[in-house]
């Protein structure tokens, strides 16, 4: 091939994208990028509802038998609703569980989806290792070995330090999403329990981008990782296609667009789940009719050689 016109596929790609998207707001509003403006005729849905009923939902994929838009190559991989496979957590009660991310894969952490009813109770992580719960759909009650008892709705979360006693309850239907890892321990640093809702949290300078940043987590060196929440308003995207040593876990809360991976351009939707592994070039843009919100794990403030 042509080393300019080579050069030009990515455009080509984003520019296909787009008249897909237009056809699509012009038609019968079922399409991939038609997600329709909130408030006026979502019904009223509640805040990350597509998570848990995305656009392309598995059901709309059984007249496609073997379909998968899921990939999985050695530095990514994108897991979309349709190949969930859920199965009772091991010692959590009443719990359903969906592993989206885990060492096997390459990562060292773990993100899953927890789907509890009425009645469901958690176990603890392994020893040494922490926990950090979102709340996606419904509420939880967390106990913590103090005694204190905290309530959390959708958007809320809860960071638990490695080896901290706590129970996580649910008396309805429920949808979390999980990270979990080893911590990597510092002298003379510990970190806390964290309780907060991401629209408590500041948004930060994001010097160069367009995009709005909040961060769950303390920056501070307590921390070894931190959750991102990041929003992109429609038609806009990350000005630096990134390479770093970084680890990312990624699940998208809102809306759609394009996301590269390596030599890869993949549509992506609310539901849908990514892992990026160190030095994968990554880059996002939006699309469609409302903004793209994304919660990203990464770690942070340790050495890479420890």
């Amino acid at each position: 091939m042509n080393p300019p016109i080579r050069h030009l596929l990515p455009l080509f790609v984003l520019l296909m994208a787009a008249l897909r998207c237009g056809a699509a707001a012009g038609g019968d509003g079922e399409g991939f990028c038609s997600a329709e403006p909130a408030g006026e005729c979502s019904g009223g849905q509640p805040l990350y509802w597509k998570v848990t009923h995305p656009t392309l939902a598995p059901a709309h994929l059984q007249d496609l038998p073997g379909f998968t838009r899921s990939v999985y190559k050695r530095d990514h991989a994108l897991i979309t609703p349709e190949s969930h496979v859920f199965s009772p957590l091991p010692d959590w009660t009443n719990t359903l569980g969906a592993y989206l991310i885990s060492p096997a894969i390459g990562a060292h952490f773990t993100m899953y989806l927890a789907s509890m009813q009425d009645g469901s109770k958690s176990a603890l992580p392994p020893k040494d290792v922490e926990r950090l719960v979102f709340v996606l759909q419904g509420s939880i009650s967390l106990s913590v070995g103090s005694g204190a008892t905290h309530s959390l709705l959708v958007d809320s979360y809860a960071y638990l330090p490695a080896n901290m006693k706590h129970s996580i309850i649910s008396d309805e239907s429920t949808t979390v999403v999980i990270f979990e890892r080893r911590y990597s321990a510092i002298e003379d640093y510990h970190p806390d329990l964290i309780v907060g809702s991401t629209d408590k949290q500041p948004l930060l300078e994001t010097p160069g981008e367009v995009f709005q940043l909040r961060k769950l987590l303390p920056t501070s060196m307590p921390y070894d990782f931190n959750i991102h929440i990041m929003d992109f308003q429609p038609g806009e995207y990350l000005n630096v296609k990134e390479v770093h040593y970084n680890q990312h876990g990624l699940l998208l809360l809102e809306g759609q667009g394009i996301y590269r991976l390596g030599d890869s351009w993949y549509p992506v939707q609310a539901g849908d789940t990514i892992w990026m592994a160190p030095f994968v070039p990554q880059w996002y843009a939006a699309l469609g009719k409302t903004k793209t919100r994304y919660l990203l794990y990464k770690d942070v403030n340790r050495n890479p050689l420890i």
